[in-house]
């Protein structure tokens, strides 16, 4: 069976990733728009309700625009937004399908399905679990930090790392942004985990292309209950076991830590995400690690739409 796709965006960072990886897929059509009629809202409407799949690639606002084009009655053609727009609304499903017992079969039922942001997809992999068993408290005071690659930034922030001859000495070293504590992931961080607070949030760009690492520090003190990094990672496992995606790592980490350190680029290229857990006694570190292109981005979006069109959920995923 053939499925048509229209990328709403294609041009984009996220649009050129889908429509790269689907394009070696034999069961894929994908229906481009000629150059001259890409801002032709009649011609864009004819084009969504003949796809099976839309992978909306764009702002908030033209991505509101784009599912205003769906003809009434029309509950063939899918969406997938990859932007902010419609991640905390009521009529679209969460498109994180390991985020609990039941959000894959919402993603395989609905029609309108909202790509979770790169550092929120990170963020709601390890705090989800523990608001929802009762190990972090809702009002917990949440923080997390998060080192992503440049390419997250789209189109502006890579050319002004990759286009100059020599880099200035202000772009070498790591850089915190989003100093006004309102980063555009805080609304579905907090939705999703079921936190009563948004946490504090502070995100890192560093000088390499893709992949990245959210961390969030957790207080033993502070918890209702005494819980150790065993615990955790014990827990994390069960929680995620038979998940292809999702790999809790060993609490003993050292084999696959590079001299000590936790490197964001081994999962580059993959749709892979991988849970660590650290600490001791007084102090425990989470982490998740994944490419911010693949299980942050355009693979997070194929994987719900292989779930949508009841494929394999691993076609076309590196694992």
């Amino acid at each position: 069976m053939t499925f048509k796709v229209f990328i709403d965006g294609r041009h984009g960072t996220t649009g050129l990733k889908i429509d790269e990886r689907l394009s070696i897929r034999p069961e894929i059509e994908i229906l481009t728009i000629p150059e001259d009629k890409r801002k032709d809202p009649a011609v864009k409407a004819e084009y969504i309700n003949n796809a099976d799949v839309v992978f909306l690639c764009l702002p908030d606002a033209a991505s509101k625009e784009s599912v205003a084009l769906l003809k009434p009655g029309n509950t063939k053609t899918r969406f997938l937004d990859a932007s902010t727009a419609h991640r905390t609304h009521p009529d679209w499903v969460y498109g994180l399908p390991e985020l609990n017992g039941g959000q894959r079969e919402r993603v395989k039922n609905a029609q309108k399905v909202a790509v979770p942001g790169c550092h929120a997809s990170g963020f709601i992999m390890l705090m989800a679990p523990l608001v929802a068993g009762g190990i972090v408290p809702k009002d917990y005071p949440v923080s997390t930090y998060s080192i992503t690659g440049y390419s997250g930034g789209g189109k502006e922030m890579i050319a002004s790392y990759e286009e100059p001859a020599t880099l200035p000495e202000s772009m070498k070293s790591p850089r915190f942004y989003a100093l006004g504590l309102a980063h555009k992931h805080l609304p579905e961080m907090q939705a999703q985990t079921g936190l009563a607070h948004q946490p504090l949030f502070t995100p890192i760009v560093g000088n390499f292309a893709q992949g990245m690492v959210v961390a969030v520090p957790l207080l033993p003190r502070l918890l209702p209950k005494k819980v150790t990094p065993a615990d955790i990672q014990a827990y994390f496992a069960e929680y995620y076991a038979g998940e292809v995606f999702v790999k809790v790592m060993p609490l003993d980490a050292a084999p696959v830590l590079d001299n000590g350190f936790l490197p964001a680029t081994a999962c580059n290229d993959t749709n892979r995400a991988e849970i660590f857990v650290f600490g001791h006694g007084d102090q425990i570190l989470l982490a998740s690690r994944f490419d911010n292109l693949g299980k942050g981005a355009s693979g997070a979006a194929i994987q719900c739409m292989n779930i949508m069109l009841g494929v394999d959920e691993t076609t076309g995923l590196a694992v």
